[in-house]
């Protein structure tokens, strides 16, 4: 793994550069420009000689490396199978991911000022189009063979192991987290009743949120990326964002396109996608355990100590 780059942008620019030609990919000094709002990854955007757009990714940290290599797996399964397009990476190395950027833009970026999202088109005003298509998008990810990708060498849990997983975080982030009486019940009311929990596993993103989802202007998603945290695994995952931005009406409404399109659902579907966003507060803590970094630590502590269990 390459050292960390520097902060000063003109160095990082000539960094990634340098990292680029060296992998056979020349890119316009003039047209580099620097995105560091993930978690993961250093992002760039630039374009080659010929004009062509790329993005550049940068892991931050030595195990984004080993989940990016997971990544890459599920990209040459998905982008077979998908109805929208997916990261083809064409270098892939510890110091430099590069892939043609997608055509389309996301649906929301995050908004720095204001801490949300800023959304391409007015969050109210998205249309059957979007809805349509998105659930048809996972339906289409669920549906994929699970033989297929585990060919492939991608992650993979049973029902079992993917509820243990959630407890087992939960366990080892009480250790270093002071939880509050009411979240760690209902914690453990939705580990301990399996009426809530599915009986199937899917391939799933595993990070749906609205960055990493790409539509073009008539609002039809186009496509979808950053896989990172893809694997075959809890059905319920790739709703829980979906939950916290439209609510309890919006996800049954998806749900219901998405089982129209062909998704598997079961009772307590909604349910237990509620309960994975009351979790939540246990994923971001997880998070900043593995980083270490003091600012991720009080961005947990804070969410833990505010976060609504009604």
């Amino acid at each position: 793994m390459t050292k960390r780059l520097s902060n000063d942008y003109e160095t990082v620019k000539k960094e990634l550069l340098v990292l680029s030609l060296r992998n056979g990919l020349q890119l316009s000094p003039e047209h580099v420009e620097m995105n560091e709002s993930g978690m993961d990854f250093l992002v760039a955007f630039a374009k080659d000689d010929s004009g062509r757009e790329w993005v550049l990714r940068q892991p931050r940290r030595s195990d984004v490396w080993e989940r990016a290599e997971n990544e890459r797996k599920v990209l040459a399964i998905v982008g077979k199978h998908l109805p929208v397009e997916v990261p083809d990476w064409q270098i892939c190395t510890p110091e430099l991911i590069a892939y043609p950027l997608l055509s389309g833009q996301p649906v929301a970026v995050v908004d720095p000022a204001g801490g949300g999202y800023a959304w391409q088109f007015a969050q109210d005003s998205l249309s059957d189009v979007f809805f349509n298509s998105f659930a048809e998008t996972l339906a289409a990810l669920h549906n994929i063979d699970h033989g297929e990708a585990v060919r492939a060498g991608v992650r993979i849990k049973s029902p079992a192991e993917a509820r243990e997983a959630f407890a087992s975080n939960i366990e080892e982030i009480k250790q270093s987290f002071a939880i509050p009486a009411a979240l760690s019940e209902r914690w453990t009311t939705w580990l301990s009743s399996g009426s809530y929990w599915p009986k199937h596993s899917v391939l799933n993103h595993g990070d749906m949120h609205p960055p990493h989802i790409i539509v073009d202007q008539t609002q039809r998603v186009t496509g979808l990326i950053d896989w990172t945290e893809a694997e075959i695994g809890d059905p319920g995952k790739d709703f829980v964002i979906y939950y916290a931005l439209f609510g309890k009406e919006g996800l049954q409404d998806l749900l219901t396109r998405y089982e129209i399109a062909g998704g598997r659902t079961w009772p307590r579907m909604a349910e237990h996608i509620a309960e994975q966003w009351a979790a939540y507060p246990a994923l971001v803590a997880k998070f900043a355990l593995i980083t270490g970094k003091e600012t991720d630590m009080e961005m947990a502590r804070g969410m833990i100590a505010s976060w609504n269990v009604d």
